[in-house]
């Protein structure tokens, strides 16, 4: 879906582009330069290499004194090395004098570590959040944190951006029978995410019951809901090894559904994730582009671009109007 700018608004960007500036790091840079050709701006040049041990080296390569600096990152694979070149960024961005620095991180890594579930746990989460604000960001940009609690772990300002709109726009052109739809929460902690999106497409929800004994590792129960002869669409925050989005889908297909979908904002697919994906009774797997897909992919995932929707993002920001009603206005484009 395309978020076009009025030709007012593009002249109002490149006249600020003295003062506005996109940089990437190695994480996600065709995320970034979307992003940028959306804005109607070039990306920033940076240096970014590491040393032969490792150590990240990062220098701008331009003036972005007095600046608003947005810097693209995701924390996604390798995960540890993202981040830490991010902070790196940031700091140079600081020390170079940029007026503002926003950190947008399409995947927020750690996120799953938001709380203590047995003693002795860190809370990753939190300790992520707390090196941003040291290391000199002034403003988060998220996109679909795991739990929305997350944001009060920041001490920076934070825009929590939801690919809800991006993901609805795409079920809706499919021109289903709201009557034979049904959308399912592979768990119950996700309910809330289940009903926002049953409510939109106007459809009943359904949950799974699910049990994890241990990290990765999730049993499936039971189901709550009727499936029976309609089109089951599982709505997740991330597919990770796609374990309890692939056992949700078999116990969907015993219950009677007639196609089972699966739609999520992050695709971390680690581990055998590709693989249990492909021989999966799901007939399409929708993902936006927060991490890179992996050119391997099976032929049923299919990557929607957020391009536009985090472009709209920085734009409110740079010209300090409101991201609440972001989402809103994005559905009616």
């Amino acid at each position: 879906m395309a978020l076009e700018l009025s030709e007012m608004e593009k002249r109002e960007i490149i006249k600020s582009a003295k003062d506005i500036k996109v940089f990437s790091g190695r994480a996600h840079q065709s995320l970034a330069q979307d992003i940028a050709a959306h804005l109607g701006i070039e990306p920033g040049t940076v240096q970014i290499k590491n040393f032969s041990d490792g150590e990240i080296y990062v220098r701008v390569q331009e003036s972005i004194r007095g600046d608003d600096v947005f810097i693209i990152q995701s924390l996604c694979d390798p995960v540890n090395r993202n981040l830490v070149e991010l902070l790196i960024m940031i700091d140079a961005f600081k020390r170079a004098s940029a007026k503002n620095i926003t950190a947008v991180i399409p995947y927020y890594a750690y996120a799953r570590q938001d709380r203590k579930t047995s003693g002795r746990e860190a809370i990753s989460a939190k300790l992520v959040a707390d090196l941003l604000a040291t290391a000199g960001a002034t403003r988060v940009v998220a996109v679909d944190l795991h739990t929305g609690q997350l944001q009060g772990f920041f001490n920076t300002l934070v825009d929590h951006v939801m690919v809800r709109p991006v993901l609805i726009n795409y079920i809706q052109n499919k021109n289903y029978n709201p009557k034979k739809l049904v959308v399912v929460s592979p768990d119950a902690g996700g309910v809330e995410r289940a009903r926002s999106y049953a409510k939109l497409l106007n459809c009943p929800i359904a949950i799974v019951d699910k049990r994890r004994q241990e990290h990765n590792v999730a049993e499936i129960e039971n189901l709550i809901g009727d499936v029976k002869d309609k089109t089951a669409i599982l709505v997740d925050d991330m597919i990770d090894t796609a374990g309890t989005i692939c056992a949700s889908a078999n116990l969907l297909k015993r219950e009677g559904a007639k196609e089972v979908l699966a739609c999520a904002a992050h695709a971390v697919f680690s581990g055998p994730a590709l693989e249990r994906l492909e021989n999966s009774v799901m007939s399409e797997v929708i993902i936006t582009n927060t991490i890179p897909l992996r050119e391997n992919a099976p032929k049923k995932i299919v990557q929607l671009n957020i391009a536009p929707l985090l472009g709209e993002a920085i734009k409110r920001i740079h010209f300090n109007k409101s991201v609440t009603d972001l989402l809103e206005n994005f559905n009616r484009q």
